[in-house]
């Protein structure tokens, strides 16, 4: 990828996205061209070997271990990273996040309400915490319809307004701060990671949507709806227990399983590899389904469609498997959609693009300051 570097004036502005996931860090390097985003370069590595694992593992790092890992793939000449201006991603379940209700006050004061107001929602201390929030656009549905469900409550007449208020440790911040300071990065943000993704895949549609996060060792689904978390779970299931049960199945090291899994996906000849790959991915797909019907039967409202991301969902016949198992639309994300590219990437760009989301996602942000 790194050829792509030289269509690109050097004084142009550029950004990169650094995501940092449990089996690998990726990155995605943007510039600003004749005014729109364009793919520099992008690049994976996989963080298993650092920690005396296989390829695709999960893996917990020290933050040295990781800047390392980082510093590693920026110096990779095939991927040919030319800044290190970057924003950061951060797990989700690394945060706290709630939606709370304030008065419809101006900007002014809700930053002096808003804290006083989070202390209700946010388990620990206010100090051991850096709090962020921002005001909830407004949906075409009215409150009373939202809220009360049509029931005939009487309603406040002072305007209120939802809030999302996000949490994230101090422990959190500090450890990506040294990951950073033991790194050639220059990050000038952290973002919680479905905020990146938000921000790469969804378009503005008001309808809720269904992110399903496919990670190595969980898989994150998450409800959004005008750019909003609505609902959250984590499903103890991921791409990794798809790799075990392979290695269980045919007898063969999990390393080999790794390998045969990314050749053969749920598409090879081998049927014992489709029904045992399966397995695992009934489990996570029928979690998906009990969160789906218990959004819409909370809020009375239909999920519009369901968009995978994530590493794991780059499994060959992944995408037909979860279209059989939702009563709705579902599409693998295309982030590199947003960005431009030459013509001849388009087809591996589609088929990588769900891996890079968040990445893409961060820098999109960063590049958007650059300017």
């Amino acid at each position: 990828m790194a050829f792509l570097s030289k269509f690109f004036d050097k004084k142009e502005s550029r950004a990169l996205g650094v995501d940092i996931g449990s089996s690998a860090i990726k990155v995605v390097e943007l510039a600003k061209k004749n005014g729109q985003a364009a793919l520099v370069t992008y690049g994976e590595l996989a963080l298993g070997p650092y920690a005396g694992f296989n390829v695709g593992q999960a893996v917990s790092l020290p933050p040295g271990k990781i800047a390392q890992a980082i510093n590693d793939l920026l110096n990779e000449k095939e991927v040919g990273v030319t800044t290190r201006k970057c924003g950061l991603s951060i797990p989700f379940g690394s945060s706290l996040m709630s939606v709370i209700e304030m008065p419809e006050v101006s900007t002014k004061e809700l930053a002096v309400m808003v804290p006083l107001e989070a202390r209700k929602y946010i388990p620990v201390p206010i100090s051991e915490v850096q709090i962020d929030w921002s005001v909830i656009p407004k949906s075409g549905v009215s409150r009373a319809e939202d809220e009360l469900a049509g029931r005939n409550v009487a309603i406040s007449a002072i305007p209120k307004i939802d809030v999302l208020i996000v949490a994230i440790h101090n422990e959190t911040i500090a450890r990506y701060q040294e990951i950073i300071a033991k790194s050639a990065l220059e990050a000038s943000f952290f973002e919680i990671e479905i905020f990146a993704t938000g921000r790469a895949v969804l378009d503005e549609v008001l309808q809720p949507v269904m992110i399903i996060d496919i990670g190595a060792a969980t898989t994150k689904l998450y409800v959004v709806e005008r750019g909003i978390i609505r609902a959250s779970h984590t499903v103890n299931r991921g791409s990794q227990d798809i790799t075990g049960a392979i290695s269980k199945s045919l007898g063969v090291a999990p390393a080999e399983a790794e390998v045969i899994k990314r050749q053969e996906g749920l598409v090879g000849e081998n049927q014992n590899i489709t029904d045992v790959s399966r397995l695992v991915l009934d489990y996570i797909f029928g979690e998906a389904n009990v969160a789906l019907l218990s959004f819409e039967k909370k809020y009375n409202r239909t999920i519009a469609k369901v968009i995978l991301v994530g590493g794991g969902s780059a499994l060959k016949g992944l995408a037909n498997l979860a279209k059989e198992a939702f009563k709705t639309e579902v599409m693998s994300a295309d982030p590199f959609s947003k960005v431009s590219a030459p013509a001849f990437l388009a087809n591996i760009l589609k088929e990588t693009g769900p891996e890079f989301a968040v990445a893409i996602g961060l820098a999109l942000r960063k590049l958007s300051e650059e300017e």
